[in-house]
C-alpha cells in the first residue's frame, strides 16, 4: 500500500505538470486573443459574451459590505445578458460558428466560475489536469494515512505533498466561484514546486519522535496548516494579478481589479480563522509536549508574524489609502512569510526541528 501511495504521488505530480503547462498555454492564448479582439472591436473593457453584441459589463463579485441578495440579482442580470450576447456571436452567414476572423478562443459563460469570461480551447484540459492531480495526490495521501495510522504529515516529505494538495484544493474551490483561471498557473506553479521538492526528500515511513506522537493533535493541527497555507496561495495569486492589473484594468485578459480584490479577500476570510485556530491548537499541544504554551521558537514566532500580517491586511483593506495596491502588497508579503514559516526551520534550529533529513526537518 505504501508503494501504491508513491505511484499515485508520481501520477499526481505528472498530472500537475500537465495542468500547469496548459494553464500557462490558456493564459498565453487568452492574452493574445484578447489583444486581437481589442484591435478589431475597440472597447474600454471586453468582459463578456458576444463580439457582435458590443461591449457588455458583467459586474464584479461583491466587496465587503455588499448585500448578497443585491449581488445575486446583478449576477442574474449579467447571465441573461451574457446568454443574449452569446446568441449573437455567430458568423453573419448564419452558420452559428463563433469567432471574429480566426480568433483562437470562444466567447461564452464559464460554468465553473458562474461569470461570463473568455475561454480557450485548452481551458478544459487545464482544469481537468488540475482535478486529476488533486485526485491522485489526495488518494496518495489517503493510502499513506492508512499505513501510518494518522494524518500523512509527520515529516517534511509528507507535509510538502499535503501543502501542494492544499494549494490545489484552494485554487479549484475559488476557481469554480470566480473567473481566475488566467491566474491559475501561479498557485499551481507553487504546488508543482512543492511536489518537485517532495520528490527529492526521503519518503520512507519512520516512527514519530515522542513530541509528535499524538495522532489526533498531529492530524488536526497540521491539517489546519495545510488548508490555510493552501488557500493563502490563491490570495497571493490574486494579489499578484491585482498588482499587474491596477485600478484601471490595464489588461483585458485578466479579471478586473474588483474581481481580483474579491478573490483575495474571500481567500483570506476563509484561511485566516483556520490559521488562527491552528496556532491556538499548536499552543495547547506545546503545553502537553514541552510543558509551555509558548516558547518563542522560530516556527512559533514566524507563524505569529504571518498571522499578524494577514490581520493587518484585513484591517488595511477597508482603510482609505490602504485599499487596493497597498493591500495587495501586504498579501504578497504574507505569502512570503508562509513560505518562510514552512522552510525556515531547515536553517534555524528550534523545538519544531526534527530528524529525517541530513538537515533538520519540520512540521508546520
Amino acid at each position: 500500500m505504501a508503494q501504491m501511495s508513491l505511484y499515485l504521488f508520481t501520477g499526481g505530480g505528472l498530472a500537475l505538470v500537465f495542468a500547469f503547462v496548459f494553464h500557462v498555454a490558456h493564459t498565453a492564448v487568452l492574452a493574445a486573443g484578447r489583444r486581437s479582439l481589442i484591435a478589431l472591436v475597440p472597447a474600454q473593457r471586453l468582459a463578456g459574451a458576444g463580439v457582435g453584441g458590443g461591449t457588455l459589463d458583467l459586474g464584479d463579485p461583491p466587496r465587503a459590505g455588499d448585500t448578497s441578495r443585491a449581488h445575486d440579482r446583478e449576477r442574474a442580470r449579467n447571465r441573461d445578458a451574457a446568454q443574449a450576447g452569446g446568441r449573437k456571436t455567430g458568423n453573419q452567414d448564419g452558420s452559428g460558428a463563433p469567432g471574429v476572423g480566426s480568433a483562437a478562443f470562444i466567447l461564452g459563460g464559464d460554468a465553473d466560475a458562474d461569470d461570463a469570461v473568455f475561454t480557450t480551447p485548452v481551458a478544459g484540459l487545464a482544469t481537468t489536469g488540475a482535478w486529476v492531480a488533486w485526485t491522485l495526490i489526495g488518494l496518495s495521501m489517503l493510502l499513506r494515512a492508512i499505513v501510518v495510522g494518522r494524518g500523512p504529515w509527520g515529516n517534511m516529505y509528507e507535509f510538502a505533498v499535503a501543502f501542494s494538495w492544499g494549494i490545489t484544493s484552494g485554487y479549484l474551490y475559488l476557481q469554480r466561484r470566480y473567473p481566475i483561471r488566467a491566474l491559475g498557473f501561479l498557485p499551481l506553479g507553487v504546488a508543482l514546486f512543492l511536489v518537485g521538492y517532495a520528490a527529492t526528500l526521503p519518503s520512507t515511513i519512520e516512527p514519530l519522535v515522542p513530541a509528535l506522537d499524538n495522532a489526533p493533535l498531529l492530524t488536526v493541527h497540521v491539517a489546519m496548516a495545510m488548508i490555510s497555507y493552501g488557500i493563502f496561495a490563491t490570495s497571493f495569486a490574486a494579489a499578484v494579478g491585482y498588482l499587474l492589473q491596477g485600478s484601471t484594468d490595464r489588461y483585458a485578459w485578466l479579471p478586473s481589479h474588483r474581481v481580483l480584490d474579491a478573490v483575495a479577500y474571500r481567500a483570506v476570510i476563509i484561511g485566516f480563522p483556520i490559521f488562527a485556530t491552528m496556532i491556538i491548537l499548536g499552543s495547547y499541544w506545546a503545553s502537553i509536549a514541552w510543558g509551555s504554551y509558548w516558547s518563542w521558537d522560530p516556527k512559533e514566532t514566524s507563524a505569529l508574524v504571518t498571522w499578524l500580517i494577514y490581520a493587518v491586511y484585513l484591517h488595511a483593506r477597508n482603510q482609505r489609502g490602504w485599499a487596493g495596491r497597498p493591500a495587495a502588497l501586504i498579501l504578497v508579503i504574507g505569502f512570503g512569510a508562509i513560505l518562510f514559516t514552512f522552510f525556515g526551520n531547515l536553517y534555524f534550529s528550534g523545538l519544531h526541528a526534527y530528524s529525517g533529513l541530513n538537515t533538520p526537518t519540520t512540521i508546520p
